[in-house]
């Protein structure tokens, strides 16, 4: 990734309120998802109350920043989570913009936006700047901003972030100082985030997991209490010969590699795993500072359905909120209102159904509590309050603490009986009356 003739520069380096004074009041600015934010900038344009029509686009914001409570600032993402729900709930100008996450990109380059600004690790000698924790969707227009005279680039640098690799030389997983109009020096900690306590009903959904994980599959995880514990099992365990090839990079997969259960044989991108973006804890982020074993590469490459169906014996682990009983997955609205996004999570249920060695797992709880009543998460049909996050013919096994319905393959009246047998008992006799299945 050496400086190209011609491209040459010396940003200049500003504090984040000098950066965001260069944020006009009407503009447009766009940021990495989650642990790529510059939280210092971002914080610096909350102080200001001068915009008059200022978009940012941005998704799974990591912290409320005041910036999006002020008067003519919109919020444009693509994944909610606490924060943007708070925030709309409290009258802000927050508004969804569906996609998944590996068209982040193309949705990006459409919308423009003249200022660009992500996290990232100090420079290296060499003049690069590892984008640490995020790959994700802003890659490709990071280098277009940086590129572009008529707009500007921005990169706020805190030596607490772990200097992470990519894949050269296509894939550096990094920018060039001289691409950089400006550079924000700070000493901020990324976002942080600690796994939540299991429950039992977690452990028993974990316990139907690890039956259809083998020594030598290939592991997708998210966050939460079920991918956890499975990754912990495994971890101490006596398998092994595991890879990893997971949007997320998370602190139970570092636990599986610390205990030597990770080779990455794996068929595709053998010996390294594979992620777009890392959250944990401090512990992951000092083990991540260097570490080659990790590589993070775009999105578009990580969530491609056609890569992940190469890997061996892939087997994805993914959550959702509701499932009826045509198969049919919503895991990203909830009471008629947006509650997380789409993501990954259509992606990964569908590359893994490119082999019989593949598994995709669906897991949630049999029931949740709406306005004070018990109700089945397994629902005769989705809508007009819940929408489709990944369809019917993609989805391969959904599993409770009452077991595991295997439906790939099944007709829809079989698919329909296997899903009321792991509803919880209260539900299952209303469930096989409305069903249209049976």
């Amino acid at each position: 990734m050496p400086p190209r003739e011609g491209s040459r520069k010396s940003p200049r380096s500003l504090s984040a309120k000098e950066a965001a004074a260069l944020v006009r009041a009407t503009d447009s600015l766009a940021v990495p998802l989650g642990p790529g934010q510059p939280g210092a900038l971002l914080h610096a344009l909350g102080e200001e109350d001068r915009f008059e029509d200022l978009t940012v686009s941005t998704a799974l914001l990591t912290d409320l920043f005041p910036l999006f409570t002020r008067p003519g600032v919109r919020l444009l993402t693509g994944f909610y989570g606490p924060a943007e729900r708070f925030l709309r709930a409290n009258g802000s100008d927050v508004h969804f913009v569906p996609g998944d996450f590996r068209r982040f990109g193309v949705i990006l380059e459409r919308l423009h936006p003249r200022v660009m600004a992500t996290a990232a690790a100090p420079p290296d000698s060499n003049g690069r700047l590892s984008l640490s924790l995020h790959a994700g969707a802003t890659v490709a227009e990071l280098e277009r901003c940086g590129r572009d005279p008529d707009r500007l680039l921005i990169v706020e640098v805190s030596p607490r972030f772990p200097r992470t690799h990519g894949i050269e030389p296509d894939a550096p997983h990094a920018l060039r100082l001289d691409d950089v109009d400006v550079l924000v020096e700070t000493d901020r900690e990324p976002f942080q985030l600690d796994d939540p306590p299991a429950t039992e009903t977690d452990a028993a959904i974990a316990e139907h997991v690890g039956r259809f994980v083998t020594d030598g599959c290939t592991l997708q995880t998210g966050i939460g209490g079920v991918p956890s514990l499975v990754v912990g099992r495994l971890a101490d365990g006596d398998g092994g010969d595991y890879g990893v090839h997971s949007e997320m990079f998370t602190t139970g997969l570092m636990k599986l590699h610390q205990a030597g259960k990770v080779t990455n044989r794996k068929g595709l991108c053998d010996g390294m795993s594979i992620c777009t973006f890392a959250a944990g804890t401090r512990e992951l982020y000092d083990w991540l500072d260097g570490n080659e074993d990790v590589r993070f590469l775009p999105v578009e490459q990580v969530n491609d359905p056609g890569l992940i169906g190469r890997n061996r014996k892939m087997i994805s682990i993914n959550g959702a909120l509701a499932v009826d009983l045509a198969g049919q997955i919503a895991a990203d609205t909830l009471g008629g209102s947006q509650f997380s996004g789409i993501g990954g999570h259509e992606d990964f249920v569908e590359g893994t159904g490119q082999s019989l060695e593949n598994r995709s797992l669906v897991c949630l709880r049999s029931t949740t509590t709406q306005n004070g009543e018990r109700i089945s998460r397994i629902r005769p049909a989705l809508g007009p309050d819940m929408l489709v996050t990944t369809p019917r013919h993609q989805v391969d096994v959904v599993i409770t603490e009452y077991g595991a319905a295997e439906l790939f393959g099944r007709t829809v009246e079989e698919r329909a009986a296997a899903l009321i047998e792991i509803a919880h008992p209260d539900f299952r006799d209303a469930l096989a009356e409305t069903s249209l299945f049976l």
